[in-house]
């Protein structure tokens, strides 16, 4: 689980509702019409903009921003470190018996290309084609939500101009005109708060857990290829180091 995710969400709408709270009740800012434009509209305009098995994969790629929490690049190192060493000691096949308790499928592939004796430049294109493959599907995910982040404030728009409309039509009823204006200005809030409180937000998170992950993908090539390879752990380790910042390095390099 990724709290830092959770924390953030929470927090911005607690600190919302708090603020709602201290001048007026809850229920001044519940309108069920606003509510559906914003929410139902934007939803509606999202599957226009995309096919609908990108905005089904888009839902499961936006629970990464929770659910997901990224391996320390030092947790792997330290494994292609013991991989290496192992695999030095009592050769390649020795890998097979590590890869059935590993719970990341890319590796586990990656590992039984090494065991079944692959082409070196055969496993790098296709581990790299499947990192080119995940990647795309990230972007995409993350690009639904940044949409989602453009078309809600659009839709509250709409639902502000509607409710203005409706407003001037009975400019007769002075007592109504503040009401009616509170209730116009809802549809710009809701939809206010989608974007920027949870879309966009969450679409960043994806795009830094995409980098993540592109990052921890490449690591765990270059070091099966370099277990392949015959180099020594103490290479694999200081080849792998060069592409980590100093601060999350494996220090144990000998």
């Amino acid at each position: 689980m990724d709290f830092a995710t959770i924390f953030g969400l929470v927090g911005a709408t607690v600190l919302t509702i708090a603020s709602i709270l201290y001048g007026s009740p809850l229920s001044t800012f519940y309108d069920l019409p606003s509510v559906l434009l914003v929410c139902l509209g934007t939803v509606t305009i999202i599957f226009v903009a995309y096919p609908a098995s990108v905005v089904k994969n888009a839902g499961k790629v936006a629970l990464k921003t929770i659910r997901t929490e990224p391996r320390a690049p030092e947790q792997v190192l330290q494994l292609m470190r013991e991989m290496s060493s192992r695999a030095r000691r009592e050769g390649v096949l020795v890998l097979e018996d590590m890869a059935s308790g590993q719970k990341d499928e890319f590796l586990k592939k990656g590992i039984q290309m090494v065991v079944d004796g692959h082409d070196p430049s055969a496993i790098e294109e296709v581990l790299y084609n499947e990192v080119d493959k995940m990647a795309e599907r990230h972007k995409e995910g993350a690009s639904v939500m940044e949409d989602i982040g453009a078309f809600a404030p659009a839709m509250g728009m709409i639902g502000t101009l509607i409710g203005l409309v409706q407003m001037l039509q009975n400019l007769d009823d002075p007592s109504a005109i503040g009401p009616a204006m509170a209730v116009a200005l809802l549809t710009t809030f809701y939809g206010a708060i989608i974007a920027n409180v949870f879309a966009l937000p969450m679409a960043k998170k994806l795009k830094v857990r995409s980098g993540e992950e592109v990052a921890e993908k490449v690591i765990i090539i270059q070091g099966l290829l370099s277990i392949l390879a015959g180099e020594s752990p103490r290479f694999l380790v200081d080849r792998l180091n060069a592409q980590l910042p100093p601060a999350e390095r494996l220090s144990e390099a000998g």
